[in-house]
């Protein structure tokens, strides 16, 4: 929205404008904010940086070096329609206190480090990416869990459990289960919910592509940005999801982007489509190449598929992730590679059939995962594979261009599956990182932080009885 820093400097000493907003995530993907008065707002502090306490946002810091600060991004600013007081939104990097450096567990940094060695390495001068946000938006949550029990419940109007309801003047208009992929009013009930977001999108600088609902019946709806360069389609996640909540809140509604809230219906995604360029020339594309990939884009593709079990713990980083990762619906569960098979791990666009458009799709990831950082392991995966010469084909993933659970079982078990829980993904991330670590990009420590508590995450659940669990054991 703003160009540079005295661009937002002169918006902000509009009379108007009473607060700004600094936007920022900690390490794995939660939004934060801290506000400060307009008049608060100079050069000294957009080239500097507020300070804020490290030490008490997830992942940053230990608490004897909690001092860091937030740097506005000035291209990032925005009014933030949300707040009952004009305000200024600006999304900010983490530097430290003391020298105003970047922080190595940043995640924006992380970002940035990806792209550099992309260049360092000689093989484009920059990323595109285009990621799909899938989401439930429901009427009503609630949850629960203590020591003698554990519970959630759901709610959708557009849900095909309401066909019993007293009320029952909606009968013919709810939505069966997977039924619902680009369902039409009065039967896609959200389409007003998702529009309200995508114009806001608009005007704060997220170009939007389309919006529509998905397969899951009781609210699932999909909302895909532009593609863009890979610290703004980080930035874009992040606002996505933001614009989306506040949406469905002040409507009466709330909305999920955790990947598997419902049992027997479609899981919620963040598919990523990728490629790069060396100035203008997309460099993943050959016209007598299989799909119209380069040998280039194979290896990258090897790349990603070669890592693709560790990179699950940054890219499906939470324990609901691999309820998603399942037999049976579009959610991928083994590592190969396609052109248009949407039960691959990669899959390569159809319509995609331009060189400027030649790219491909990793669909395993939720949006669990910390955007920044999932789109720089992916690309740091891809590099290597480039780097290694390595060829999809002789390492097993393909092309397959058939439906395998149609396949013989024994034709399945010379695919790599992916991981199928989050302590499983941990351990191949544990051992398979050094293709991270190349050129600095991520910190080594980053890798033992979001281990050591995404571990804590998948024992928390381990040591948790599951309600189901007493209806198939209690009578034992």
């Amino acid at each position: 929205m703003f160009r540079d820093a005295d661009d937002l400097l002169r918006h902000i000493r509009d009379p108007r404008i009473k607060m700004v907003d600094l936007q920022f995530t900690n390490l794995f993907g939660g939004w934060h904010h801290l506000q400060l008065p307009a008049s608060r707002i100079d050069e000294k502090l957009l080239k500097r940086g507020e300070a804020f306490d490290g030490s008490s946002v997830p992942g940053y810091a230990k608490l004897e070096a909690g001092d860091m600060a937030l740097k506005p991004d000035p291209t990032t600013a925005f009014e933030d329609p949300f707040y009952e007081l004009p305000t200024i939104s600006v999304i900010c990097s983490i530097v430290e206190a003391d020298t105003g450096a970047p922080a190595h567990r940043d995640p924006r940094g992380v970002c940035m480090r990806a792209e550099q060695y992309l260049q360092k390495a000689g093989l484009g001068t920059h990323s595109v990416w285009g990621p799909e946000l899938e989401f439930y938006v429901f009427d009503r949550v609630d949850h629960g869990s203590e020591t003698n029990f554990a519970q959630y419940r759901v709610d959708s109007e557009e849900a095909v459990w309401h066909t019993g309801a007293e009320d029952r003047k909606r009968l013919g208009y709810t939505i069966r289960p997977g039924g619902g992929y680009h369902c039409s009013p009065p039967q896609d009930r959200l389409a007003d919910i998702r529009a309200e977001a995508v114009q806001i999108l608009e005007q704060i600088g997220v170009p939007v592509r389309y919006h529509h609902h998905e397969v899951g019946g009781p609210g699932q709806c999909e909302i895909e940005p532009m593609m863009g360069p890979m610290l703004t389609m980080g930035d874009a996640i992040m606002l996505i999801k933001y614009v989306v909540k506040r949406v469905a809140d002040r409507r009466g509604k709330t909305a999920t982007f955790m990947p598997k809230p419902l049992y027997g219906e479609a899981g919620s995604g963040l598919h990523f489509h990728q490629h790069f360029f060396k100035n203008q020339d997309c460099v993943f594309f050959d016209k007598d190449g299989y799909a119209g990939l380069s040998k280039l884009a194979r290896a990258y593709t090897a790349g990603l598929l070669s890592h693709g079990r560790s990179l699950l713990a940054l890219t499906n980083p939470s324990t609901n992730s691999y309820k998603r990762l399942v037999p049976g619906f579009e959610a991928p569960v083994n590592l190969f590679y396609s052109l248009g098979n949407r039960s691959a791990a990669i899959r390569v666009p159809k319509y995609a059939i331009d060189p400027e458009e030649k790219r491909v799709e990793f669909r395993p990831p939720d949006a669990t995962c910390n955007g920044y950082l999932a789109m720089a392991a992916m690309l740091m995966a891809g590099i290597d594979g480039i780097v290694r010469d390595l060829d999809p084909a002789a390492l097993g993933f393909g092309p397959i261009d058939e439906n395998i659970f149609r396949w013989s079982d024994e034709q399945r078990a010379n695919i790599k599956p992916l991981p199928d829980s989050l302590s499983s993904a941990l351990r191949e991330l544990t051992a398979d990182h050094e293709y991270l670590l190349q050129g600095d990009v991520f910190p080594r420590d980053l890798i033992d932080v979001w281990i050591a508590r995404k571990s804590k995450d998948a024992q928390e659940i381990q040591s948790r009885p599951h309600p189901h669990e007493f209806a198939m054991y209690y009578a034992v």
